[in-house]
């Protein structure tokens, strides 16, 4: 059974590493695009006025203490936030990819998650600084984005691939073939999505939490 069980894994670990080495050009420039949105969003941060670094500062501070002083959270109604913005995501990456005109908009996509992403590590930072800003966010942060950073990326780079094939071979079966895989592809990102925002709700705040009094 073990024997079974660990050939499944290197399977699946075969398939992985084959899927990237073969489309690491695709890979490559969808990681670059998102870095790119990392450094715009620390950049933007660095440049706010002291009413905008107010208010983040507020905030943040705000969510602590109240971390602090035991408030619970809605737990199922960040669930469904969550979920919701999950969807949101993937559909608009699974619409723009499933389209020719659609690829710059990947493109677009993935800085902005890549903004987003540098924009809140570069103000928890600022507000908290570095060692506590470290702390929340890997407490708070870290786990959802190890799932959800690199199925953005897959997701946009099977985008490209549909885009490339297309290009390549314009016939009407091979289309419908590739929309599929497409179509499959997004439903697995989708559930890699929702299991991450499970991860962040039930396991990241309560990590986040225990740590709260050393912030």
């Amino acid at each position: 059974m073990r024997r079974v069980s660990r050939k499944y894994k290197k399977n699946n670990y075969d398939i992985i590493i084959t899927h990237i080495q073969s489309n690491i050009k695709e890979y490559t420039i969808a990681s670059i695009i998102f870095l790119i949105g990392i450094l715009l969003g620390i950049v933007f941060v660095n440049n706010l006025n002291d009413v905008q670094t107010n208010d983040i500062t507020a905030y943040i501070t705000s969510s602590i203490t109240a971390l602090k002083d035991n408030n619970t959270l809605n737990q199922m109604q960040m669930l469904k936030e969550n979920i919701k913005q999950d969807i949101f995501t993937v559909a608009i990456l699974w619409i723009m990819g499933s389209t020719v005109i659609g690829l710059l908009l990947v493109y677009l996509i993935v800085c902005f998650k890549g903004f987003c992403l540098g924009y809140t590590i570069s103000s928890i930072i600022f507000t908290l600084g570095t060692g506590k800003g470290i702390i929340f966010f890997i407490s708070s942060m870290f786990l959802k984005n190890l799932i959800v950073i690199p199925a953005t990326i897959a997701l946009a780079v099977s985008g490209m691939r549909l885009y490339n094939s297309i290009m390549q071979d314009r016939r009407k079966e091979n289309i419908k073939l590739e929309i599929v895989r497409h179509t499959i592809f997004a439903i697995f990102i989708l559930i890699l999505f929702v299991s991450a925002s499970f991860i962040e709700v039930f396991i990241s705040t309560n990590i986040l939490k225990s740590f709260a009094k050393y912030l």
